[in-house]
């Protein structure tokens, strides 16, 4: 479609860095305003609230996604996560290290970019490392690591979608999003608050559509992607480093765009304020708590983000139990961290 939209001066992948740039900055204000995350849904003080909010957002994601795959505009086939090759041991232990990451760091890698924008020094020092790391374990010295980890897999052949199982997509996205707004409404919440949930989620779908449709083009294809944050961090950490020899992508945008959105936001709402540490001790807890998003955000797939919001829209049982196993390593750490004692844990965001 990307022919037929007029551009002569650009290139899909260029247009894609200013469509990634919009879709960021529409989700820095919204998850700014609504205070979006997930380790706030497991083990924060009002998680209740927190969980309708991430509920909420999911649904609408999922039924914006198989829309736009039950009318043809988009389609998974090819997805590293609808792969009948499941790598479950990367799944899980990538999984439960991003979950305990999330909970020593006190935000997840898109609750911590948020908070970076409003002057918390914790989250940007937690971002560079986590960055760095899973740079590291794509492509650098933590490779072998991840290609050893992912390496054993398990065939799931059909059922690596829960499209394939009796009653076929349609009905499982509806029974799934049913049940997921039953109880965001039930959460608590004012309508407000959800309303900024929905936009969230609708967010997903728009990316994917805007990649995979919109900007498609067969001499100069873009990756179908959408909402995401590990590998756009480590791709904008390689960008910064290296721009003047490799061009900016879909992930430099985001990261860009959602940094925009959070900053106005906390601006217009007069919270931005410098945070930093309150002692050596809590600093290695954040330091030791971003390289473990960063391995496990890499061998899950995705952070609670990419392989949550954006992946379990596609009906993947990877993306399932990658958020499953994100859960689980978060509350198991808060339980160690709570039964220690652990006075940082009570550290404002």
């Amino acid at each position: 479609m990307f022919e037929d939209l007029g551009f002569e001066t650009l290139t899909a992948p260029q247009v894609a860095v200013f469509f990634a740039l919009g879709l960021g900055v529409a989700f820095g204000f919204l998850a700014e305003r609504t205070k979006f995350c997930f380790r706030r849904a497991i083990v924060g003080e009002d998680r209740r609230q927190a969980a309708g909010i991430w509920m909420m957002a999911l649904a609408v994601a999922l039924l914006g996604t198989q829309a736009a795959v039950g009318y043809d505009l988009i389609s998974f086939d090819e997805h590293r996560l609808l792969t009948s090759e499941l790598p479950l041991a990367g799944l899980l232990l990538g999984g439960v290290l991003f979950g305990a990451g999330m909970v020593l760091t006190r935000g997840c890698a898109s609750r911590l970019t948020v908070l970076s924008a409003t002057g918390n020094l914790r989250a940007a020092l937690v971002l560079l490392i986590f960055a760095v790391i899973a740079h590291a374990t794509l492509k650098g010295v933590l490779a072998p690591v991840r290609v050893a980890v992912t390496g054993w897999t398990v065939d799931l052949g059909a059922l690596a979608s829960l499209g394939s199982l009796p009653g076929g997509a349609l009905f499982w996205s509806a029974l799934i999003s049913a049940l997921l707004i039953a109880l965001a409404l039930r959460s608590g919440n004012r309508a407000l608050p959800l309303l900024g949930a929905a936009l969230i989620g609708a967010l997903v779908p728009l990316g994917w559509v805007g990649t995979g449709f919109v900007l498609y083009d067969d001499f100069d294809p873009v990756a179908l992607q959408s909402l995401s944050f590990t590998q756009p961090w480590a791709d904008s950490l390689f960008w910064a480093i290296a721009s003047s020899s490799i061009p900016a992508g879909f992930g430099v945008g985001l990261v860009g765009g959602v940094l925009l959105g959070s900053f106005v936001s906390a601006l217009l709402a007069r919270r931005l304020h410098w945070q930093s540490f309150s002692s050596p001790r809590e600093t290695g807890r954040y330091v030791s708590g971003g390289a473990l998003m960063g391995v496990g955000g890499v061998l899950a797939g995705g952070c609670t983000i990419g392989a949550g919001l954006a992946g379990i829209p596609m009906l993947s049982t990877a993306a399932l139990l990658a958020l499953a196993a994100m859960g689980l390593g978060a509350y198991a750490t808060n339980l160690l961290l709570r039964g220690q004692g652990s006075t940082a844990l009570v550290a404002a965001e």
